[in-house]
């Protein structure tokens, strides 16, 4: 980037972030004469395409005009200028367009250790290869992770101050078991009797310090590929016995064939276990896994000799029902939900109860394709959530309404640039199809806590802070809501330099999930918070 366009954007966000942050209504004189500026002065350096677009936009005014402008309007109004010059400073449009296909199938590694400069070191050591990198120096918060994030990989360090590495290894221990996730465990301790007992845990390698970044490389890469070849053979999940969701649409595709042929109706139910993250978050996620394991066999001993179950991910759970039309599933399902529902567990002395929600939907002939029927009998199970859970759905085909889970989205960062830019990615972003979203943004800290925005409602949020900012910085954001009783309901993606190794150590303490530093590929962000909200329920 040279020195002209360096200038170029310096100045262009000056003015933005005058106008977007500090006046509420702009004269019309002056967008006029901002868009003719840059219409003259970008095309001079050659940056051809934004002086295009000022050009074209200000065709669309008359100077004469009087008019004020709110900044709102003026923000969409310059949306396409403003998107040109984000895109040119942050990354190359060709490379992303090119890489696309290589970001989403990155692979993920969780790695824990309370040493804050190593996990910084090794994130950015580890991310030259084309991993996504999630560091997390609490080992409690890890291992909460770890059951949300399904990683592909997890690196622990032995050594911790508050928690013993082997500890965490040995509360996953009973988890890896059931699905491969190999781990990797790193020491400063070279003893014999150290390895041994790793490897007795379930750890599939050790790793000596000083690391060699070169052959630690390769050996992780080892363990991707051992996983990758054992995930391709599997058919069947692990923990609960009945079949992934690899299953599914060669399944499928033989149900409908039979529709199509002998016009043979089936039904597709999805099955989502009420309130699991509390029997999570009260009892463990081992006690989350019998729980799993037991509804997986209590549902398959139900079912008819040809019906199909499949764990199609975390808690949800999808049955086809051949030659069966949407009463007779019901009856089928409601006979299940009642023997499950009187099943006892007990953890820490007390015994409890779980029960079931389901949404079914009857496959038409002039609608097979998989996703759009998963959303119908996503949008009944949704349907039986909202009346009170414990219940069967069928999902009336004719006049039906979709319904979302609903996420909050709070952007908090003083540049307006990037403010108005997060806001269209995550808008226009596939990670969101599944969600009806809330999007906020703020510009800085002080803006976003006085709102109360986040206070409003116990749903989901995932919040966006850029570390430095005027007034409240977005590490004092975090330390507050880390502080509510409730902190659970935020997922934090924090925004930092590369200079401020300081702030991005006190962010990982604090509890941030995950950080990314600048500049960033706006391709690459979108990727890393689609990971982040695989956990948000």
């Amino acid at each position: 980037m040279n020195k002209y366009f360096q200038l170029l954007v310096k100045n262009v966000k000056k003015q933005l972030e005058t106008w977007l942050n500090e006046k509420e209504v702009i004269q019309h004189k002056e967008v006029y004469r901002f868009l003719h500026s840059i219409a003259g002065t970008a095309s001079t350096i050659g940056f051809t395409v934004a002086g295009d677009m000022a050009r074209k936009l200000m065709g669309q005014l008359n100077l004469d005009e009087e008019r004020e402008w709110k900044k709102e309007d003026l923000q969409s109004f310059l949306l396409p200028l403003i998107s040109i010059i984000y895109y040119e400073e942050y990354s190359n449009i060709d490379e992303i367009i090119e890489r696309k296909s290589e970001y989403e199938d990155k692979k993920l590694i969780l790695l824990i250790d309370d040493d804050t400069a190593l996990l910084m070191y090794l994130k950015e050591k580890l991310e030259e290869n084309d991993w996504i990198v999630i560091a997390v120096a609490d080992p409690d918060r890890a291992i909460n992770s770890y059951y949300d994030l399904n990683p592909s990989c997890v690196i622990i360090d032995i050594h911790m101050k508050d928690k013993n590495g082997l500890d965490v290894l040995l509360q996953l221990k009973e988890k890896m078991k059931q699905q491969f996730i190999p781990t990797i465990m790193i020491s400063n301790d070279q003893s014999k009797e150290l390895r041994i007992k790793s490897y007795k845990l379930g750890t599939d390698d050790f790793i000596h310090k000083p690391i060699d970044i070169e052959e630690f490389v390769v050996r992780i890469n080892r363990q991707l590929e051992r996983k990758q070849a054992i995930d391709n053979v599997m058919l069947i999940d692990e923990l609960t016995r009945v079949y992934n969701r690899k299953f599914l649409p060669q399944t499928y595709d033989r149900f409908v064939s039979s529709l199509n042929r002998r016009r043979q109706p089936f039904c597709m139910a999805l099955l989502d276990l009420d309130h699991f993250k509390n029997v999570n978050d009260t009892y463990g996620h081992i006690v989350g896994d019998e729980v799993l394991a037991t509804f997986a066999d209590t549902v398959r001993k139900g079912l008819r000799i040809n019906d199909i179950i499949i764990r199609y991910g975390g808690e949800e759970f999808i049955i086809l029902l051949p030659e069966t039309k949407t009463r007779e599933a019901k009856l089928v399902l409601e006979r299940i939900l009642k023997e499950f529902s009187n099943i006892p567990f007990e953890a820490n002395d007390e015994e409890f109860y779980c029960s079931f929600s389901s949404g079914i939907h009857e496959v038409q002939s002039n609608e097979t394709d998989l996703k759009k029927n998963i959303e119908i009998a996503d949008a009944a199970l949704y349907e039986a959530k909202q009346a009170g859970r414990n219940q069967i759905k069928v999902a009336a085909v004719h006049n039906l309404e979709i319904k979302k889970k609903p996420i909050h989205v709070g952007i908090v960062d003083d540049d307006p640039i990037i403010r108005t830019m997060l806001e269209d990615l995550i808008s226009k972003s596939k990670i969101m199809d599944d969600f009806t979203v809330d999007i906020q943004t703020f510009k800085d800290g002080m803006e976003f806590i006085e709102a109360d925005w986040h206070l409003k409602n116990n749903e989901q949020f995932l919040i966006i802070l850029d570390g430095m900012m005027p007034r409240m910085d977005g590490l004092e954001v975090l330390q507050k809501l880390r502080a509510l009783p409730y902190q659970e309901r935020f997922t934090v993606m924090m925004l930092t330099s590369r200079k401020s190794e300081h702030d991005i150590t006190r962010a990982l303490k604090l509890g941030a999930d995950d950080y990314i530093t600048k500049p960033f590929k706006l391709l690459e962000l979108e990727t890393r918070l689609g990971h982040l909200i695989k956990r948000m329920k």
